[in-house]
């Protein structure tokens, strides 16, 4: 029952984690209270992108005469769509099992509680308790749908993205509150397969985390597609009691009353940290968020946390990146700290969007004298032969030193160009190197370089 290392949880933060613990020789457990893969690989990241995936191929055979093919009849099966996004999903949980037994990664199935001296205690489905300790408890429980007080989530007319996923039946209409990325796949999803789709958003622009002219030009775009946008708006109670929903919206011009058959509520998560026994062992808590140090280890010796249970990004990625950052160290290696400003975030709606690093607004109250560039992709010849010319590649650089101080996509396909960005600003790339490294033509990532000599005032397609 002893062990190097014991992981809570295995979602991409705890899985990960346990893997690269067993490839440094520590021996190592899992516990896992439902599905291995956690909610990314079951119920979020890669389900989500396979409903999106669905619903893209259903866009093009939709405009299939743009492109010269005739089409007949087709139509969107929404519980095909359910049940492929679900074969997905159980496929990639098939391989984590593959991944654990290959490294030789114990996998104790049931809920864990920590306990004082390195141990916890792990209930299992018949309420049988079995105690094991470990040098190091690294907790990796993630995070849950946030319910707001006046958004309680029935599961039926008030849904969070989990059930969002999986329901029996195509809404007719669907009220989304939150535009995250969450809120935004959502929204893209339903209406691309024809649920008439109303976002409401507290603050001034939909997807408020991303550079201005990126939220207002996914804006643009989702209005042409049909989605209703309300910003600055508030939801202050849903009406359940009919047959479907009356939603109360705030808005600046006054109240107004939207009806629709289902409410997705997609305003953040909720690390899951209740019942784990932070407080018998005295982890200091701040925020709903467990308190970490550089190396993600709290403030008792012995226990680490990493994922959606410390401040910072929820994403995966960064997760994952925590995990091996805390076993290396752990495991006695020299180890540089993550760079939380160089990390990537993605949504994957149609146009898609992403972005890494500063936004414009953010380097100028930094400080920073900044040259801007910006290339379109309506002046792409790749995106204009493939049909996607809405978007741009916006970059920012510091007008002194050229540093590369954040990049911002959005269209076809750009949550596979972010990458470019965050490997060069790694490297402390300047614009000059960019703007000289020759990118491959005709291609959408040749809009990086574009976008860079915009910037210096050497763009040549524009």
């Amino acid at each position: 029952m002893n062990y190097d290392v014991i992981v809570i949880g295995s979602g991409p933060g705890g899985y990960v984690t346990a893997i690269r613990a067993s490839q440094l020789g520590l021996k190592t457990a899992v516990v896992e209270r439902s599905e291995l893969g956690g909610i990314c690989l079951n119920w979020g990241c890669i389900p989500t992108k396979a409903l999106l995936k669905s619903a893209n191929v259903f866009e093009y055979i939709q405009h299939a005469e743009d492109y010269g093919i005739t089409v007949n009849d087709a139509k969107a099966d929404f519980n095909a769509m359910v049940k492929r996004s679900r074969g997905v999903a159980e496929g990639m949980s098939k391989g984590i099992q593959f991944l654990m037994k290959k490294n030789k990664i114990e996998v104790i199935a049931g809920t864990a509680k920590l306990k004082a001296g390195k141990k916890i205690d792990v209930t299992d489905a018949e309420g049988k308790v079995a105690e094991y300790s470990a040098e190091s408890i690294i907790i990796a429980t993630g995070a849950r749908s946030r319910e707001l007080p006046n958004l309680p989530q029935d599961g039926e007319k008030i849904i969070g993205y989990r059930k969002a996923m999986t329901l029996e039946k195509q809404p007719k209409s669907l009220v989304v509150v939150g535009s995250g990325a969450i809120g935004v796949e959502f929204a893209y999803f339903y209406n691309s397969i024809g649920t008439d789709v109303t976002i409401v958003e507290f603050l001034p622009n939909i997807v408020p985390n991303e550079d201005e002219d990126v939220s207002k030009t996914l804006e643009k775009s989702f209005k042409k597609q049909g989605i209703k946008i309300m910003t600055k708006s508030s939801v202050e109670s849903v009406d359940t009691s009919g047959k479907g929903c009356k939603v109360k919206v705030k808005t600046e011009k006054g109240e107004e009353t939207l009806e629709a058959d289902v409410v997705l509520s997609a305003v953040g998560i909720q690390s899951n940290i209740e019942n784990l026994g932070l407080e018998d062992v005295g982890i200091v808590v701040d925020a709903g968020k467990i308190i970490v140090d550089d190396y993600y280890q709290t403030n008792i010796p012995g226990y680490y946390a990493i994922g959606d249970v410390i401040p910072g990004p929820a994403l995966a990625h960064v997760a994952s990146a925590e995990g091996i950052t805390c076993v290396e160290k752990i495991a006695g290696m020299d180890v540089e700290t993550i760079d939380y400003n160089n990390i990537p975030g993605c949504t994957y709606c149609s146009p898609e969007v992403a972005s890494v690093g500063y936004t414009e607004a953010q380097a100028k109250e930094e400080g920073y004298e900044i040259k801007v560039g910006k290339f379109p992709f309506s002046a792409s010849g790749k995106a204009s032969a493939a049909g996607t010319k809405d978007g741009f590649v916006k970059v920012i650089y510091d007008a002194q030193y050229g540093e590369w101080l954040g990049a911002h996509f959005i269209g076809a396909n750009v949550t596979e160009m972010v990458s470019e960005a965050v490997a060069a600003r790694k490297l402390e790339t300047t614009g000059h190197e960019i703007l000289k490294a020759i990118h491959p033509h005709p291609t959408l990532s040749e809009a990086v370089m574009e976008a860079t000599a915009a910037a210096y005032d050497e763009v040549i397609h524009l």
